[in-house]
C-alpha cells in the first residue's frame, strides 16, 4: 500500500517555531526563507511554517505580497468557535487568515498544558470544520517506549481522534509521529524506527476508515530533525515528510532541510 502510494503523496516539511521570534523576527526570517529556496526543490517538496500566533498576520502578509511559496500553519486551536476561553484561539480565526495547517494535539500541548486524546480529537474536528488540515501529533513517551507499548499508545491516540470521521476527511489528513523523548533531546529515532512508527500509524488509518484513506493521508516523523538525517529519515516508503523544530528558526537551516527532503522522492501528482 505505502510504495504505490508514495509517487502521489507529496513530502511536506513543516517548521514549528513554538514560542519563538516575534513578528518582525519572522517577517525577517520568511523574507529569508523565500530567497533560500530552490524552485526545483518545490515542485517535490511542499514547506510550511507554523509561527506563533502574535506573527501569523504578519506572516501572512509577507507570503501573499511577495508571492513566496510557503504554506502558513497554526500551532493549535481550541475546538470551540468562540465563547469565554480567555488564552484560546478559535479554527475560524485562523481561517480567516489564509492558515491550511492546525497542529492538534502536539506532545507539548499534551504534556505540558493536559491536553488529553478527546481534547486533541474535538480540536481536529473544527480544523476539518473550517477548511483546513489538521496535522495529528502522537508519539510515546520514554517510558511508554522502554516498556514496549509505542505501538499500542500510538494506535489508541489514532483511533481516539478520527473515529467517525469520512474516508475523505482521513485521506486528506496528515499525522506527525513525533516520539517524545526525541523532542529537543538531540536523540533521534533511527530511519528504521521512524518508518515503523510510520507504518503503523498507516495500518490504524485503513483500519479507522479504509486503504485507499490510510495510503493518501500523510505520515511525517518529528523530533530532532536536521538537514544530516532528513534524506534518511524521509527515504521510508512511509515515511511522507519531517515536522521540524528548533532547526526551522533559521531560515538557512530549514531551506537545507527542504533540500534534503528533496533528493529522496520524485515530483508528487498532488
Amino acid at each position: 500500500m505505502a510504495d504505490q502510494a508514495n509517487d502521489s503523496r507529496r513530502t511536506l516539511v513543516a517548521g514549528n517555531w513554538k514560542m519563538h521570534h516575534d513578528h518582525l523576527q519572522a517577517i525577517r526570517t520568511v523574507q529569508e526563507l523565500g530567497l533560500r529556496l530552490d524552485p526545483v526543490d518545490l515542485k517535490r517538496v511542499e514547506v510550511a511554517v507554523l509561527p506563533p500566533f502574535t506573527d501569523l498576520r504578519s506572516v501572512q502578509t509577507v507570503l501573499e505580497d511577495r508571492s513566496i511559496p510557503v504554506v502558513l500553519g497554526a500551532q493549535h486551536c481550541h475546538d470551540r468557535d468562540s465563547g469565554a476561553f480567555t488564552g484560546e484561539v478559535a479554527a475560524p480565526m485562523l481561517a480567516r487568515l489564509g492558515v491550511r495547517y492546525v497542529l492538534a494535539g502536539h506532545s507539548e500541548r499534551r504534556l505540558l498544558f493536559g491536553q488529553d486524546d478527546a481534547q486533541v480529537g474535538a480540536a481536529l474536528r473544527a480544523v476539518l470544520r473550517h477548511g483546513m488540515v489538521p496535522v495529528l501529533c502522537v508519539g510515546e513517551t520514554a517510558e511508554e517506549r522502554e516498556a514496549g507499548r509505542t505501538e499500542e499508545r500510538l494506535s489508541d491516540q489514532v483511533a481516539a481522534a478520527v473515529q467517525g470521521l469520512a474516508e475523505e476527511q482521513v485521506a486528506g489528513m496528515v499525522v506527525a509521529y513525533e516520539p517524545v523523548w526525541a523532542i529537543g533531546t538531540g536523540a533521534t529515532a533511527t530511519a528504521a524506527d521512524a518508518q515503523a512508527a510510520c507504518a503503523h500509524v498507516r495500518g490504524r488509518l485503513a483500519a479507522a476508515a479504509s486503504g485507499d484513506a490510510a495510503a493518501s493521508a500523510r505520515i511525517l516523523y518529528g523530533g530532532s530533525v536536521n538537514a544530516e538525517n532528513t534524506a534518511e529519515l524521509v527515504g521510508g516508503p512511509d515515511v511522507d515528510g519531517v515536522l521540524v523544530g528548533g532547526a526551522s528558526l533559521e531560515a538557512a537551516s530549514l531551506a537545507g532541510i527542504v533540500a534534503a527532503a528533496a533528493t529522496v522522492r520524485p515530483a508528487a501528482r498532488r
